[in-house]
């Protein structure tokens, strides 16, 4: 580009200025060559032509100069306003980064200072669990010492019982003992008799006194246990074979002795009861001895151990209280007439206040309609509806006195 004073021009502009002047100049030579006036006369209008083409193109590339500029110039505006509005962009996420971080460091102090405090909390409820464990645990060896010592008393107790058993006299003692508390317990106290004597002058351990039938019954509680601890004893085959008949034995021998002893026709019952204070006896003669047991059926002797006699007993409770209610029917039957007369009455009076109210329940009934049929007279006279007043029959109409003057 070229400025010549304010005037600005372009390379292309002097390529177009010597393209024309070089026209000009062969239109001169043609001139002078003696060309033809009207191919000169066409030549000078195509270089008009020109010209003005040539001028068309300059103001052209003044305009797009122009807009080059302002182009350029809204380019570095823009971008002048692209930068401060980044910069401005880029403060205010530094301020909101700087905030959050902020926050951020406020709340992780916070949760630090959270964490601790439930830390110390932890570690003095860890304190005081501990504390109370450990108390606890001295608390339960105290009890596990008393324990301790309750089960050697228990081992002087279990010897002391052996002792007890192994003597026939102690045992026998034993077992009456046994059968004592759970009689008392079971049956009411003038239903039986312990260390009764029978009309054969033997002494039963105890007499249960039931109604005829079945009539009185004996309890034997001397069971001889010296054939079964040498049965437990017994360690080869030939001892437990000589234990067992021995077993056998002594137990046919005492059924025999019950049978004998307790079963008096016309005074006790047709049967005997055989206490064993053990129910490992009891459980060893059903399941290793049942001959025994057959045995004891046939000859009217029932084998009971403890629980088994409980349930014997309960049953023999209700046969006395059934014996007693038959013993007092008379007094029930009694009773009951004069229940049912009493019902009878109750059932009189109640018809009489049933009547009473249904009269009553009437009456209420009959004054309620006359209070209503008041009660429309009363409003009809209150509106002066005297047209719809019924005349009575014996009504006598009083005519009005006329005057002397009328």
């Amino acid at each position: 580009m070229i400025q010549i004073g304010t005037q600005e021009i372009t390379f292309e502009q002097l390529a177009l200025a010597g393209g024309a002047l070089a026209v000009l100049l062969l239109l001169l030579v043609l001139r002078r060559a003696g060309r033809s006036a009207r191919v000169a006369e066409d030549l000078a209008g195509q270089i008009g032509g020109l010209g003005q083409a040539v001028q068309v193109l300059a103001q052209g590339q003044d305009q797009l100069s122009g807009g080059l500029r302002n182009v350029s110039d809204a380019q570095t505006t823009g971008q002048a306003q692209m930068i401060q509005t980044m910069e401005t962009r880029l403060a205010q996420v530094q301020s909101q980064m700087n905030d959050r971080l902020h926050e951020n460091a406020l709340r992780s102090a916070r949760s630090l200072a959270e964490m601790q405090e439930r830390m110390a909390e932890n570690l003095q409820g860890s304190a005081v669990k501990t504390t109370q464990s450990l108390t606890q645990l001295q608390e339960r060896l105290a009890v596990i010492d008393k324990a301790q010592e309750k089960i050697t008393r228990l081992s002087g107790d279990v010897l002391s019982l052996q002792d007890i058993l192994s003597n026939k006299q102690t045992r026998g003692a034993f077992g009456e003992i046994q059968l004592n508390d759970i009689v008392s317990k079971a049956l009411p106290a003038d239903s039986y008799a312990l260390q009764a004597t029978l009309s054969n002058g033997k002494r039963a351990d105890c007499l249960i006194h039931l109604p005829n039938p079945p009539g009185p019954i004996v309890i034997d509680a001397k069971f001889p246990l010296e054939a079964y601890e040498a049965l437990r004893a017994a360690e080869g085959p030939a001892q437990m074979q000589e234990a067992a008949r021995a077993m056998k034995t002594s137990v046919r021998k005492h059924i025999k002795d019950i049978s004998g002893k307790y079963i008096l026709e016309g005074e006790t019952a047709e049967g005997a009861l055989m206490f064993l204070p053990s129910e490992a006896v009891y459980a060893e003669l059903h399941a290793n001895f049942p001959e025994l047991v057959r045995e004891g059926f046939a000859a009217r002797v029932w084998i009971v151990s403890p629980t088994t006699c409980m349930a014997t007993l309960n049953t023999m409770r209700a046969i006395l209280k059934d014996a007693r209610m038959r013993e007092q029917a008379g007094a029930i039957r009694k009773e009951l007439a004069l229940l049912s007369a009493d019902v009878g009455r109750l059932g009189d009076r109640v018809e009489n206040l049933d009547r009473h109210f249904h009269q009553a329940s009437k009456d209420i009934s009959d004054i309620k309609i006359s209070a209503e049929k008041a009660g429309r007279r009363a409003q009809r006279l209150d509106n002066f509806d005297f047209e719809e007043l019924a005349p009575d029959a014996g009504a006598e109409v009083v005519p009005l006195a006329r005057s002397d003057n009328e």
